[in-house]
């Protein structure tokens, strides 16, 4: 999000903010809680999602290396929408409130960085929310939900490869299906030679067929 600012904007930026090591599980923020500050996730992966009343819990997304979390209820000054979790050893830096508002005043290029990023974000909101209420089939948004992660974590490169974090029953959720139904459709596109797993690394074989299954 910063990395194009200039030199004096740029410096101001690494000057501000904390680095922390996370381990697995930690949590960044809660849902409903009161906006402290926005979160840079410098490597690693989390997890964002949100609870109902009856205590349901839907992963919405997982964000990646480069991702500004927190960014909306910051400069509104409202509550977090959702709660962020690391599914992996993360570096975060942590900028508190007070000190980015007056990094984005002070500059006005990072002011437009932060309105695209927050445009981006409601792209990528409408994106997954007509994924899961018109793909017709659980296979069409696993292969989206696939897609979307590989090439976001290969970062423009032609292979496309993912480190899955999430447990079956937590993809599951994600995509909107049982535990079951996802350990069926991962063994369906091994099958098919659609992808290779070895571990909790995922390597795309063919995009184009899960394109077309995703359509």
């Amino acid at each position: 999000m910063f990395c194009s600012l200039g030199p004096g904007a740029l410096d101001d930026f690494e000057a501000i903010g904390a680095h922390s090591t996370l381990p697995r599980g930690a949590k960044l923020f809660q849902e409903n809680a009161p906006s402290q500050g926005v979160f840079v996730i410098c490597s690693g992966q989390v997890k964002l999602s949100c609870t109902s009343r009856e205590g349901r819990t839907l992963i919405l997304k997982i964000a990646m290396p480069g991702d500004v979390l927190g960014l909306g209820a910051v400069i509104s000054g409202s509550k977090y929408e959702v709660t962020a979790e690391t599914v992996q050893p993360s570096e975060i830096k942590s900028i508190r409130r007070d000190e980015f508002l007056n990094f984005l005043k002070k500059h006005g290029q990072a002011s437009l960085h932060a309105a695209k990023a927050l445009s981006e974000e409601y792209k990528a909101a409408f994106f997954d929310a007509r994924r899961l209420a018109l793909s017709g089939s659980t296979a069409g948004r696993l292969a989206g939900v696939l897609l979307d992660w590989a090439r976001a974590e290969s970062c423009g490169k032609p292979e496309l490869r993912l480190t899955m974090a999430l447990t079956h029953e937590e993809l599951a959720n994600l995509v909107g299906c049982s535990r079951e139904t996802m350990t069926r459709m991962l063994g369906r596109f091994k099958r098919e030679k659609l992808i290779k797993m070895h571990g909790v690394s995922i390597h795309i074989l063919s995009p184009e067929k899960l394109e077309r299954i995703s359509a």
